[in-house]
């Protein structure tokens, strides 16, 4: 102990000096890591004007290559992984190599460049015979994190036409109904007073849902497809239906009374049917009311069975009464001689959907359709296409008209099948004229 105590002070100035000695050792060894990392920090400036040449020079063959139409459609390639902001949009591109302070700087001093042909990031210049240290290169990549923008998931845009080309791409599949044309001119029609052209007058063929005979919007779906659709799957006194007549209330009967004239009409393709709206004095007298005619169409096969037969075709002649009642007449057609008036009405055969014919005055002679004998099966039903409303007076002539094959074939061309199966009775009388 005695000895410790007497060398102790004399080792006081040995320590002392060694302890100045590392002091100025790693005054030494911090100068020499000051000077590396200024000297690195110098480059910076040098990078950033080499990638500013870069990307002039990106932006320079750009437009070279869009004046000659080699950009159309925004095909150049863009830079993969590269994420700028750019200053006048805000949008964002990613980058692999991290980006920094001085290139996000950069992009205010150029107009932006949406697209790229570099698609790698240039090398770093150094210094020749420099050798970066470890701390350095952490400076660096602590620089590149401030300047990098989070990464986020980047939605793809998608394409979306507009003006004419929009209304084409929505029309194509619906017949243009949802385009402003046929708005405006629907709008146009009610404000004239005229009769639209939906089949079963003003609640028939038509909507803005698109309803069909066959696939996920046929008729076992008609009551899912809106509200207002419900009847068609619920209601319980349906049209068409069946009609045997061991089962019909055979007696007599008030004949039904015609009063048809020449009138005139436009012919219009609905996209469900062939449609003929009418204009003129043409109305019937049945049960002590008096039912003004709409319009006609045809359906094939027949939606009425009789006896277990479809027919050819079927013609139904839609009337409405002042109280708003309706009342449809149906001719079954079945292939024979020519009628001359679906000759007629062929003859002036719309081209396309929605599309529709002015036909001449006079040219339309309702009794041409009428059989000679017009006794009749009647019942209570209801529209055969959606909303399917209840409450329709049916009344089915027996004997059957004729049209040509020639004439079935025009029509089956276009609507190869329009006809909805037929609904339950559900113990509804049905009359049967003697």
């Amino acid at each position: 102990m005695l000895i410790k105590f007497q060398i102790a002070p004399r080792l006081r100035p040995v320590l002392h000096l060694l302890f100045a000695g590392g002091l100025v050792l790693g005054l030494w060894a911090a100068g020499s890591a000051h000077a590396e990392l200024k000297k690195d920090l110098i480059e910076i400036p040098e990078i950033k004007k080499f990638k500013e040449e870069k990307a002039a020079a990106a932006a320079a063959e750009a437009e070279a290559a869009a004046s000659h139409g080699t950009a159309k459609h925004g095909t150049a390639k863009q830079a993969p992984k590269e994420e700028v902001i750019a200053p006048s949009t805000g949008h964002k591109q990613e980058s692999e190599a991290p980006a920094t302070k001085e290139k996000v700087v950069a992009g205010a001093n150029h107009k932006p460049v949406a697209e790229k042909s570099a698609t790698t990031e240039p090398e770093t210049p150094t210094t020749k015979g420099s050798a970066t240290s470890e701390s350095v290169k952490q400076l660096r990549q602590a620089l590149g994190a401030i300047g990098t923008p989070v990464k986020q998931p980047v939605e793809k845009p998608h394409l979306v036409r507009t003006g004419a080309k929009a209304s084409e791409a929505h029309g194509a599949g619906t017949g243009g109904e949802t385009s402003r044309e046929y708005i405006r001119a629907r709008a146009l029609a009610l404000a004239r007073g005229e009769t639209l052209p939906d089949a079963h007058g003003k609640e028939g063929h038509g909507g803005e849902v698109h309803w069909a005979y066959e696939g996920e919007n046929g008729p076992e779906a008609w009551g899912k497809l809106k509200p207002e659709f419900n009847l068609c799957a619920i209601g319980k006194r349906q049209s068409p239906i069946a009609i045997k007549e061991n089962t019909t209330l055979y007696g007599p009967a008030v004949p039904v009374q015609f009063h048809y004239t020449p009138s005139t009409g436009t012919v219009v393709n609905n996209g469900h049917t062939i449609q003929v709206n009418v204009e003129g004095e043409n109305s019937i007298t049945v049960r002590n009311s008096t039912y003004k005619l709409l319009q006609f169409h045809f359906h094939t096969p027949s939606e009425e069975v009789i006896n277990n037969k479809h027919y050819a075709m079927v013609a139904h002649l839609v009337h409405k009464n002042e109280a708003g009642q309706l009342a449809v007449v149906a001719v079954l057609l079945e292939q024979g001689e020519p009628n001359k008036l679906v000759n007629t009405v062929w003859t002036y055969m719309p081209l396309d959907t929605n599309d529709q014919v002015r036909m001449p005055a006079g040219a339309i002679d309702m009794n041409e359709l009428l059989p000679a004998d017009q006794r009749y099966y009647q019942y209570f039903g209801s529209l055969t296409t959606p909303p399917c409303t209840e409450g329709v007076l049916w009344t089915v002539l027996k004997q059957p008209l004729r049209i040509s094959p020639e004439q079935f074939k025009i029509f089956s061309q276009l609507f190869p099948f329009n006809a909805r199966p037929v609904q339950a009775v559900n113990e509804r009388p049905v009359r049967e004229a003697q």
